[in-house]
């Protein structure tokens, strides 16, 4: 955190320390907007073991997002991790009707924005991300974490942020927390938001 607010990590480095702290080796993960996959690659480290039981599912609605990650995939880990992560051409709204039912979920992940080195036209949009969170919500485990790094230095970035936050006020205490972390003299930089559901 201390490198984050001295300018030396980005924000979704801050994130994937976050992450560490909440998922177990074993655990089944969420990457809702997995992108080139880096997220992806993070998450499938941190659930990876011998006992194979670990599980990643990712989502995009951009087709050669989920190219570049199953790539990524390729050449980072050997076949049998590679076979515990499973990719969807599906919106993140979606996740909750793929997940094989029962199903406990340590963390959700999102980035909201654009596909870094994609079309900037397409980005994640208020409705859809509402949507995902209300699932989000539903399918988590207590002592899960829903995770989201949110740019907002595009149209309608900030309100997708507005969208993530009224969203946040509306938990109940008594079960969730939910924090922000924003720098205040950079106002495109992304924003950071947790929310974990208590035990």
């Amino acid at each position: 955190m201390l490198s984050y607010i001295f300018g030396n990590k980005k924000a979704t480095e801050v994130a994937h320390l976050i992450w560490e702290r909440i998922v177990r080796k074993g655990d089944t993960v969420i990457d809702a907007t997995c992108g080139n996959g880096y997220d992806t690659l993070a998450l499938l480290r941190m659930v990876a073991d011998e006992s194979g039981l670990g599980r990643v599912y990712g989502f995009d609605v951009q087709k050669v997002a989920l190219e570049n990650a199953s790539s990524l995939l390729e050449v980072s880990v050997n076949p049998n991790e590679k076979e515990l992560v499973k990719l969807f051409h599906r919106c993140h709204s979606e996740m909750a009707e793929v997940l094989p039912e029962d199903t406990s979920v340590r963390l959700i992940a999102f980035n909201l924005g654009y596909l870094p080195g994609g079309d900037k036209s397409v980005v994640t949009e208020s409705q859809t991300t509402a949507e995902a969170l209300t699932v989000a919500k539903e399918i988590l485990m207590p002592g899960g974490l829903i995770s989201l790094v949110v740019y907002v230095g595009h149209p309608g970035g900030r309100e997708e942020l507005e969208t993530v936050e009224e969203f946040c006020w509306k938990l109940p205490v008594e079960n969730w927390t939910c924090c922000k972390i924003q720098m205040l003299n950079r106002q495109l930089a992304p924003i950071l938001v947790f929310l974990f559901k208590k035990c």
